[in-house]
C-alpha cells in the first residue's frame, strides 16, 4: 500500500483488494466459465483528493484486450455528496509515451458513480487523467501508474490485510453532516485536559424549604410549578397553613405582635403630628414595629403572611424549577425542602486539575470543554478561583471558570472534559474539534484509510483554540480525519452486519 504518494498536489492511496467479482461484462454481469479465474484475481482500488474532488476508483486486474469495468465514485467536497451529473473522460496515456487512448462517460449510471469500461492494448504502466465537467464540479485528476499485466499469472497475490471499519460511499452520502479533512500543520493555544462537573454558579441556586411546620395547601398545589418550569423571582411557589403546635402558636403570636406593633405606631403618629405626644414615644413605636417585622420574617423564612393567616412560599430567586416535593394535603415540618429553582444562565465548571499539571495553569486564560456524550465545545473564558489544597485522595486541585449558558445546553451536573489553557501557544498536527469524539474518557479520531475504510485512534490533545484542536499524539501529518458525523462512523463500527454496495460494486 502506497499511503505517501504526492502528484500535483493530491494524495493517492492504493489499496489491492482480494477477489473483485468484476468481470469483462462488468459488475453486474455473469462470468463465463473462461473468465472464472480472471473474475476471481485481486483487483485494485485507488483514493485520491484535489482541492474540490475525492476519487475512490476500484478496477478489476488489468490484462490486455480485456475490458475492465471501472467504479468510479466522485464527491464534491464542498459538500461531500455525489456528483449527481455530467461527464468524464479518462484519458490513459502510456508511462513514458506512445499512443495513448480516451474513454467517456456521459453521465453517472449511479449518483456519484460512473462505471467506464477501458480496454487497453498492450502490458505496462500507464497514467491516467480523468476530467471531470459537472455542475457541480470542474477538475482535473491524475492517477499515475496504473499496472496492466501481461498474463494472469503476472498478476501479484493479494498482500494487502485488509480490515478496518467499512463505511460505504453510499452511506457517507447519505449521512447528514459527513465530512474529512486532513490534519495540517499549525499553531494554537496550549492546553491540557482534565475531568470536570458542571456546577451551580454562586447565588443561582436556591433550595426552597418549609420556614415553619404546617400543612400544603390544596387549593394551590395544582398551580404549583413542576420541574422544568421557569419561575421568577418572588414567585408564589405554594401556600402553607401553619401548624397549631409550637411553631405555629410563635407564629401566630408573632403576627399578634405585629398587628399590634403597626397599630400603635399609626396612634403615635397622629399624637405627634398634633403635639400630643414628644418625639421620643414616637421613635419607641417606630422600634417596636421594626421588631415585631423582624420576628415575623425570621419565622417566614422570607415568606410573605397572608390576611387569612396563611403563609405563601416564594421563589427567592428566577430560575428553572429542577425539583419538587410537595403533594396536596401533606404535612411538612420547618426545614423540609420543597423546592430547587436553578438559574443555569451562567455556570461554573469545576474542573480537577491533577497535581503534575498545577502550575500549567494559566492565570486568566480560561478553558473550553466537552460535555459527556457530545461534540460540541463550550467556552469558559473567565477563571473564578484556583483551589489551594490538594485532594489527598484524587490528587487534585479544583479549579472554576465561569461559562455563559444561554440556550440551556450545559446541564447542571453533567461532567465535562475540559481543556485547560496554559496561555502559551503550541504547534503540531491542527484538526477540527467535532473530529474529536470521547470513549471513556479517552480521546479518539476515525482516520479514513481509503474511500470506504476507517481506522480508530487514540489522539493526546495538546490545545484547543475554538474550533481547532491540536493533536500531539496519535496521528501524522496527511492523516485525513472524519471531522463531521464521527458517531456515524463510530456506530458502524459496533455493527454486526456487512453494508451492502450497491450494483456498481
Amino acid at each position: 500500500m502506497d499511503r505517501q504518494a504526492y502528484k500535483d498536489g493530491t494524495r493517492v492511496i492504493r489499496v489491492l483488494t482480494v477477489g473483485l467479482l468484476m468481470t469483462a461484462a462488468g459488475c453486474g454481469g455473469g462470468a463465463s466459465a473462461g473468465d472464472t479465474a480472471a473474475a476471481e484475481l485481486p483487483g485494485s482500488s485507488v483514493t485520491l483528493w484535489t482541492d474540490s474532488t475525492e476519487l475512490f476508483m476500484e478496477h478489476p486486474a488489468l490484462l490486455p484486450g480485456r475490458p475492465g469495468k471501472f467504479a468510479v465514485h466522485l464527491t464534491d467536497l464542498t459538500d461531500f455528496a455525489p456528483l449527481t451529473s455530467g461527464r468524464i473522460v479518462l484519458r490513459f496515456e502510456p508511462d513514458g509515451g506512445g499512443e495513448g487512448f480516451s474513454v467517456v462517460q456521459e453521465a453517472p449510471s449511479r449518483p456519484g458513480i460512473y462505471g467506464p469500461s477501458p480496454e487497453f492494448p498492450r502490458a505496462g504502466v500507464w497514467n491516467l487523467t480523468i476530467e471531470v465537467e459537472s455542475p457541480q464540479a470542474r477538475d482535473r485528476i491524475v492517477v499515475p501508474g496504473l499496472r496492466v499485466h501481461a498474463t494472469e499469472a503476472d498478476v501479484p497475490a493479494d498482500d494487502d490485510a485488509g480490515g478496518g471499519i467499512a463505511f460505504l460511499k453510499e452511506q457517507q452520502w447519505k449521512t447528514p453532516g459527513f465530512r474529512t479533512e486532513f490534519a495540517r500543520e499549525g499553531v494554537v493555544q496550549e492546553a491540557f485536559e482534565a475531568t470536570g462537573t458542571i456546577v451551580p454558579a454562586a447565588g443561582r441556586l436556591a433550595e426552597v424549604a418549609a420556614p415553619i411546620a404546617g400543612l400544603v395547601d390544596a387549593a394551590g398545589v395544582a398551580d404549583a410549578p413542576v420541574p422544568g418550569q421557569r419561575v421568577t423571582a418572588g414567585q408564589v411557589l405554594l401556600v402553607l397553613t401553619p401548624s397549631l403546635g409550637d411553631a405555629g402558636s410563635t407564629y401566630a403570636e408573632a403576627r399578634g405582635e405585629l398587628r399590634e406593633a403597626e397599630a400603635e405606631h399609626a396612634r403615635a403618629e397622629r399624637l405627634y403630628a398634633v403635639e400630643a405626644i414628644p418625639e421620643r414615644r414616637l421613635r419607641e413605636a417606630e422600634s417596636r414595629l421594626q421588631v415585631a417585622r423582624e420576628a415575623l420574617a425570621g419565622l417566614t423564612g422570607g415568606g410573605t403572611p397572608r390576611s387569612d393567616g396563611r403563609l405563601a412560599v416564594r421563589s427567592p430567586i428566577a430560575g428553572v424549577v429542577t425539583s419538587r416535593s410537595v403533594s396536596a394535603g401533606s404535612r411538612v415540618a420547618a426545614g423540609d425542602p420543597l423546592f430547587t429553582v436553578v438559574d443555569a444562565g451562567t455556570v461554573w465548571v469545576q474542573a480537577n486539575v491533577p497535581a503534575t499539571d498545577a502550575a500549567r495553569i494559566g492565570a486568566g486564560s480560561g478553558a473550553s470543554f466537552q460535555l459527556e456524550g457530545s461534540p460540541r465545545i463550550f467556552d469558559a473564558p473567565r477563571t473564578i478561583a484556583v483551589g489551594s489544597v490538594l485532594d489527598s485522595l484524587s490528587r487534585t486541585v479544583p479549579v472554576l471558570y465561569q461559562a455563559a449558558n444561554l440556550d440551556g445546553a450545559i446541564k447542571i451536573g453533567a461532567n465535562a472534559r475540559v481543556a485547560i489553557r496554559t496561555g502559551r501557544r503550541a504547534a503540531g498536527l491542527v484538526i477540527p474539534a467535532s473530529a474529536v469524539l470521547d470513549e471513556d474518557g479517552r480521546s479518539i479520531v476515525y482516520v479514513q484509510l481509503d474511500g470506504e475504510r476507517f481506522e480508530k485512534r487514540m489522539v493526546t490533545i495538546g490545545g484547543r483554540e475554538g474550533e481547532r484542536t491540536l493533536v500531539v499524539g496519535g496521528l501524522t501529518a496527511g492523516d485525513r480525519v472524519v471531522s463531521g458525523a464521527a458517531y456515524q462512523v463510530r456506530l458502524a463500527s459496533l455493527s454486526t452486519s456487512a453494508p451492502a454496495h450497491g450494483p456498481e460494486h
